[in-house]
C-alpha cells in the first residue's frame, strides 16, 4: 500500500476517534453520575462542555490549519485530544471531568478540519479523492455505529474510564502511521493573515449559539441566559460579517455564500446532519423506553443502519460520478425522508424487527450524501480547504443541535398535549415528531437538485494560488 493510503488511515483513525467521543459518552452517563456522585447539571456539562468548545472553535481551527498547515493543526490537535482523553478517563472529580472535555473539543476542534484540508493535498487526482473521502465518511459512519455499543458495554462490564482511555492507543497509533506517510505542502509562511478578529468574532458568535441551543430547553427560551446568549450570537455573528468585508485577507470569502453550489451543498448537509442527530437522539430514547433495550442493545440496535452507511458511503462517489451529485445526494434525502416516516408507523406492540427495515433505508440515504463533502471543499480555493471543512463541520454541528432542540421541543409539546398514560404519550409524540422530521428533511431534495445541477462528482480543484513549500516532516 502507497504512502497517500497509509496517510489515509492515520487521517481516519483520527477522524474515527472524535466522532466515537461525540457520542460514546450518552449511555455511559448513568454509571459517572453514580461513580462521581455528579449533580444533574454537571451531567449536562459532561457531554455539553466537549460539543460546546468543539462547535465553538471549528472555524478558528480550520483557519489555524490553514495558516500554519493542516498537517501541523492535525498533529497539534490529535497531541491535545489524546491527551485531554487520558485526563478525562483517569478524572476523580466533576471538576476534572468536564475540563478534560473541554479540552477534549479543542482538540477536536483542530483535528476534524486539518483532516478534510489534508485529503485534497494527500490525493490530488480527483478519482482518488473521492475515494478516499468516501473511506473517510464511511470511517465516520462506522464510529456512529460503534460509539454508542462501546459507551455501553465498557460502562456495564468495565470502568467508564475506558470509554476515554480507549483512545490512548487510537491516537499514538495514528501518530506513528502519521509521521511515515503524511507528506503534503502547504502555503509559504507570511502569505496568509491570521484574521484575530474574524477568529474572535466567529468563536463568540459559535458559542454562544451553541450554549443557547443545548442549555434552551433546560433553562427556558425565555430565560434571561438564554435570550443573552442569542443576543450575543447575533452581535457576534453581524460583527463577524463585518470584520470579513472589509479585511484584506478574510477566514471566508462572503462572496462565496452568493454561489448556489456553495450555499445549497452546506443547506443539504445540515438537513442531512438534522435527520441523522434527531433521530439518533429520539430512537435511543424509543428502543429503552418502549422496548425494553438495555443500553448495550440500544447501541448495537443502531449497527445495521449505521453499517450500511458506512459500505453505502464508501461507493457513493462512484454512484455521483456516474449519475451526477444532484441526483445522487437528492435521493439520498429522500430515502432518509421515507425511512424517517416509516420509522412513524411504530406502535407500542412493534417489534425490532418491524424498525430494522427502515434503519436500512436510512442508512442507505445517510451514505449517499458523501459527495457533498467534495462538492463544499472544490467551492473553496486550495489555501481556504481548511476554513471550507470548518464552514462544512458547523453545519453539520448546528444543524445536529437544531435537530435535537427542535424536535425535542416538539415531541415535549406534543406529549403535554397528549396528556395520557406516559408510555402511551411518549410514543404518541414521537410518532409525530418523526412525522414533522421526515417533511423537513424531504426539503433538502429540491435544494439539492437546484444547487447542484449540473454538478460533477468530483469537480476538478484550482492549482494552488500561492507558491507551496514542504512542510516539515519533525
Amino acid at each position: 500500500m502507497s504512502g497517500r493510503w497509509w496517510a489515509l488511515v492515520a487521517v481516519s483513525l483520527a477522524t474515527f476517534m472524535t466522532y466515537l467521543d461525540n457520542n460514546v459518552v450518552n449511555v455511559a452517563l448513568p454509571t459517572i453520575q453514580r461513580d462521581l456522585a455528579l449533580t444533574i447539571s454537571g451531567l449536562e456539562w459532561i457531554v455539553s462542555a466537549y460539543i460546546l468548545v468543539f462547535a465553538g472553535l471549528l472555524l478558528a481551527g480550520g483557519r489555524l490549519a490553514d495558516v500554519f498547515g493542516p498537517r501541523t493543526a492535525f498533529f497539534g490537535g490529535l497531541a491535545v485530544f489524546t491527551l485531554a482523553s487520558v485526563a478525562a478517563g483517569l478524572a476523580g472529580s466533576q471538576e476534572t471531568l468536564i475540563a478534560a472535555r473541554a479540552v477534549q473539543g479543542l482538540g477536536a476542534a483542530l483535528v476534524t478540519p486539518s483532516t478534510l484540508a489534508l485529503l485534497p493535498r494527500i490525493f490530488p487526482d480527483q478519482r482518488e479523492r473521492a475515494t478516499a473521502v468516501g473511506i473517510w465518511s464511511a470511517v465516520g459512519a462506522l464510529a456512529l455505529a460503534i460509539g454508542p455499543l462501546t459507551g455501553g458495554f465498557l460502562s456495564e462490564n468495565a470502568d467508564w474510564g475506558w470509554i476515554f482511555l480507549i483512545n490512548l492507543p487510537i491516537g499514538v497509533i495514528a501518530a506513528v502511521i502519521g509521521l511515515r506517510s503524511i507528506r503534503v505542502e502547504r502555503a509559504a509562511a507570511g502569505r496568509s493573515a491570521l484574521d484575530l478578529p474574524g477568529l474572535a468574532t466567529s468563536a463568540v458568535a459559535l458559542f454562544a449559539l451553541t450554549y443557547a441551543l443545548i442549555e434552551g430547553e433546560s433553562r427556558g427560551w425565555t430565560s434571561a441566559p438564554i435570550l443573552g446568549a442569542f443576543a450575543a450570537f447575533a452581535v457576534a455573528a453581524v460583527a463577524f460579517l463585518v470584520v470579513e468585508s472589509r479585511t484584506a485577507q478574510p477566514m471566508i470569502d462572503l462572496t462565496l455564500f452568493r454561489e448556489r453550489v456553495f450555499s445549497g451543498g452546506l443547506l443539504s448537509m445540515g438537513l442531512w446532519s438534522f435527520g441523522v442527530f434527531g433521530i439518533y437522539f429520539f430512537t435511543a430514547l424509543y428502543l429503552q423506553s418502549a422496548l425494553g433495550f438495555s443500553p448495550t442493545e440500544a447501541g448495537a440496535g443502531f449497527g445495521p443502519m449505521a453499517l450500511l452507511m458506512a459500505v453505502i458511503a464508501s461507493v457513493s462517489p462512484r454512484i455521483a460520478e456516474r449519475f451526477g451529485s444532484a441526483g445522487t445526494v437528492a435521493a439520498g434525502l429522500g430515502l432518509m425522508a421515507v425511512a424517517i416516516g416509516g420509522l412513524s408507523s411504530a406502535g407500542e406492540g412493534s417489534h425490532y424487527g418491524d424498525l430494522l427495515p427502515w434503519f436500512l433505508l436510512y442508512g442507505a440515504g445517510a451514505g449517499l450524501l458523501v459527495p457533498l463533502t467534495n462538492v463544499v471543499l472544490n467551492a473553496m480555493p486550495p489555501a481556504r480547504a481548511g476554513v471550507a471543512s470548518g464552514v462544512l463541520n458547523v453545519s453539520r454541528e448546528v444543524f445536529g443541535l437544531l435537530g435535537i432542540t427542535i424536535l425535542g421541543a416538539i415531541l415535549s409539546a406534543r406529549q403535554s398535549a397528549v396528556g395520557d398514560a406516559p408510555l402511551h404519550a411518549f410514543l404518541e409524540a414521537y410518532r409525530f415528531t418523526l412525522v414533522i422530521a421526515a417533511a423537513i428533511v424531504l426539503v433538502g431534495v429540491p435544494v439539492s437538485v437546484y444547487s447542484l445541477r449540473r454538478t460533477r462528482a468530483a469537480a476538478a480543484s484550482a492549482e494552488p494560488s500561492e507558491p507551496a513549500v514542504a512542510e516539515p516532516v519533525g
